[in-house]
């Protein structure tokens, strides 16, 4: 599975992304958002349900490659939402970047491909997408790509507590 935009590869995980991967999931300002950095393993987990998603349902977590150099920059993709939850069941949007590929529109790029594909090729429906309400910098990405926040959804979520303000914020949007 492959996707392409004018910039940027987005495509099923190979070995050489585990190194770079670990690296950005191991930066504090990535993970700030996202519950704290990750270890080898945890991340080694991500690339395999990744993996496992996209052979059994058709859809994941595509590795980022910029098409330019072919650098690996980050993560973007769609995977069932936590199960946990209380907006569950939902499919949800997702992206994950090293500092230096932010501010260049890369997020919203990537994003707005996968929800093409989204929408056209799996025929979904309705997409969302969650983060701290405190993250202006995804929200601005998810209002980019049309999303509507749905603030009767919003929650707190408890594996996101080390922030002041542990409210989740819930964005939708529908084919």
């Amino acid at each position: 599975m492959r996707l392409e935009t004018e910039r940027l590869i987005l495509r099923e995980w190979v070995t050489e992304d585990i190194e770079p991967f670990a690296a950005m999931s191991a930066d504090p300002r990535v993970m700030r958002w996202l519950g704290g950095c990750l270890g080898r393993e945890q991340v080694e987990a991500y690339v395999a349900r990744a993996g496992l998603s996209f052979a059994t349902l058709g859809m994941g977590r595509f590795a980022v490659e910029r098409r330019s150099d072919g650098a690996f920059v980050g993560a973007c993709g769609l995977m069932p939402g936590r199960e946990d939850l209380p907006i569950a069941p939902y499919v949800d949007i997702g992206w994950r970047l090293t500092p230096t590929a932010w501010g260049q529109g890369y997020a919203s790029e990537a994003a707005a491909v996968v929800l093409r594909d989204g929408f056209g090729r799996l025929g979904l429906e309705e997409i969302a997408a969650i983060t701290m309400q405190a993250n202006v910098r995804s929200r601005a990405v998810m209002e980019r790509l049309g999303m509507v926040r749905d603030p009767a959804s919003d929650f707190d979520d408890p594996a996101l507590t080390p922030h002041d303000d542990p409210r989740t914020v819930v964005y939708r949007v529908r084919r």
